[in-house]
């Protein structure tokens, strides 16, 4: 199947510019061939820890957005929405948007207490796993990557983890090296999105990587705005299973 990263800038808290700035790189992602298309973390607002300014209810203009690029492109759109539950409580959602209208989420486990994210955003509580095409794909966001056993805990269930993801320079060595270790220790394609740009003072240096369940490189970008396209199997990922049984090592 083929897969997408929008790599992409963000009006910092104002999504309907945002929206705009990325149609155009939705469209080419669409252009590649790509099946799969995935945005960034709060791809339409930045990483704002004002939810009472930024957030919308499940089902508002940013998450309309994806289902209508999903439609329009008959594709499945990917990205994270900072959103109002029906409980009242805020949450970093990922989204994902198929081309049919169908609407899945996952609340991001953990939030990003260094940025008080904790204090502004509910965590969540439950893992998501859908089936896009042939592939088994679960749902994780940002900071969720440093957790490994969450990771552990999908991947008898998983062919591909996705990660949309606001990753400031400062770790970027950082991001690099916890995509690929989890794509390495749990036999399985690994594809995280980042954003570039400032957010206010912070700069984002993009990096979006596609890893193979080998730890190879499938595609990574460079600093700057790009749609990256790639191929993901889950006959790759049963093969290397196969071939190197380690998740039955596990304890």
């Amino acid at each position: 199947m083929r897969i997408a990263a929008v790599q992409h800038d963000i009006v910092w808290e104002n999504p309907a510019a945002t929206r705009e700035h990325v149609r155009p790189l939705v469209a080419s992602a669409a252009d590649h061939g790509a099946r799969l298309i995935v945005l960034s973390e709060m791809y339409a607002t930045g990483f704002s820890m004002n939810p009472e300014r930024v957030a919308e209810d499940e089902g508002g203009p940013n998450e309309l957005f994806l289902l209508e690029q999903a439609a329009t492109h008959d594709a499945y759109v990917i990205a994270s929405i900072a959103q109002r539950g029906a409980d009242g409580r805020y949450r970093n959602n990922a989204v994902v948007a198929g081309p049919e209208g169908s609407v899945a989420r996952y609340a991001k486990i953990h939030p990003f207490s260094f940025a008080g994210e904790h204090e502004r955003y509910a965590a969540g509580s439950q893992f998501l796993t859908v089936p896009i095409d042939e592939l088994r794909v679960s749902l994780f966001v940002c900071y969720d990557l440093r957790f490994a056993d969450e990771f552990w805990a999908r991947a008898p269930q998983t062919d591909l983890y996705v990660v949309p993801a606001n990753w400031p320079q400062p770790r970027h060595e950082h991001w690099r090296a916890l995509l690929r270790a989890r794509a390495i220790e749990n036999q399985a394609y690994v594809l995280g999105v980042n954003r570039v740009g400032p957010a206010k003072d912070l700069p984002h240096v993009g990096g979006s990587a596609l890893i193979d369940p080998m730890g190879a490189t499938v595609f990574e970008g460079g600093p700057d705005e790009a749609v990256l396209a790639g191929d993901a199997e889950a006959a790759a990922v049963a093969g290397t299973r196969a071939k190197f049984p380690f998740l039955a090592d596990r304890r």
